[in-house]
């Protein structure tokens, strides 16, 4: 049996507008690694050259593996080595491509076959390390890959393949996130919402799924509106309107918040003039004042055994 084991996992952006905690889509704007290395101290260690918590306990990886090593009763010490590109705190599934990656090298590590719908939710305990709580659209995305939708009691992943030709151009803002951000972004979510927003949100969720069904990125993009979580949220981006607005009129599909922000996406497809669509969003950003980085990326795969 194999002593060490390392897996990519992607970044993932999760809701696409009107579905909240239900939708997520792996992409590959950006990737994290983690090797897991058997020791014979009966400890887990955390190694990285990132600026990230190396206590297991405040730790997404470090929280997966501990629940893993006491669930499947495994004898030994493990070193969790990661190597981090997704921008943690931007609305890209940093949490989450940890997690998921540190959730199937333990499994490829020790042999365990474990079935997609228990590798989410294993993945889904690393959550609570930054979130507080566990939410599963990000990490069954980055476990999965493609388009993802999650119910829960009990929990039940349907991933979709999405189109070939689906592309996104995310603007990443060079903002200082508050710490638990997620936390924060989830505190001002209205707690009550009216029949009729429901039923806007509703229609367009379907709509998306109907999207990814018939490989059809105009619908897919054209569905992401969303009247309940954006509107409450987008006061925390500088710009967002100008953002939106400026994208849209370069020739994106659908724009929304890349799940909890201040990332924004924009969905559009492969013959479509992405560049224009990107310098569109780093003026919008601009006008507020905001320099951001942007990424053209598509679909990815899910989280990958590499060695």
């Amino acid at each position: 049996m194999a002593s060490s084991v390392t897996v990519r996992a992607p970044s993932s952006t999760a809701n696409l507008g009107p579905g909240f905690d239900v939708f997520g889509l792996a992409v590959d704007a950006f990737f994290d690694e983690i090797t897991l290395t058997k020791t014979k101290e009966k400890k887990v260690t955390i190694t990285t050259k990132d600026n990230i918590p190396t206590n297991p306990n405040h730790n997404t990886a470090g929280l997966v593996i501990q629940n893993m090593i006491k669930k499947f009763r495994t004898k030994d010490g493990i070193q969790i080595t990661i190597k981090k590109e997704v921008p943690a705190g931007f609305g890209m599934g940093s949490s989450a491509a940890s997690a998921a990656a540190a959730a199937l090298a333990f499994d490829k590590l020790y042999r365990l076959n474990l079935d997609d719908n228990l590798l989410v939710e294993l993945a889904g305990f690393g959550e609570k390390a930054s979130a507080g709580s566990v939410h599963y659209d990000n990490v069954a995305a980055s476990v999965l890959g493609g388009f993802v939708i999650v119910r829960t009691d009990p929990l039940d992943v349907i991933k979709i393949d999405p189109p070939t030709s689906l592309r996104m151009c995310i603007a990443v803002p060079k903002l200082a996130v508050p710490k638990k951000k997620t936390k924060v972004s989830r505190g001002v979510i209205p707690k009550k919402i009216s029949l009729s927003d429901s039923i806007i949100n509703l229609s367009n969720a379907a709509a998306i799924v109907a999207g990814f069904m018939r490989k059809d990125p105009e619908m897919i993009g054209n569905s992401i509106r969303d009247v309940i979580v954006e509107p409450a949220r987008q006061h925390m981006i500088p710009g967002f309107a100008k953002v939106k607005y400026n994208a849209i009129e370069a020739g994106a599909f659908g724009v929304t918040i890349s799940g909890a922000g201040p990332s924004v996406i924009a969905f559009s497809k492969s013959s479509a003039n992405l560049k224009k669509i990107s310098a569109a969003m780093e003026k919008g950003f601009a006008h507020a004042k905001t320099d951001c980085l942007t990424v053209i990326c598509k679909p990815s795969k899910g989280a990958t055994k590499i060695r």
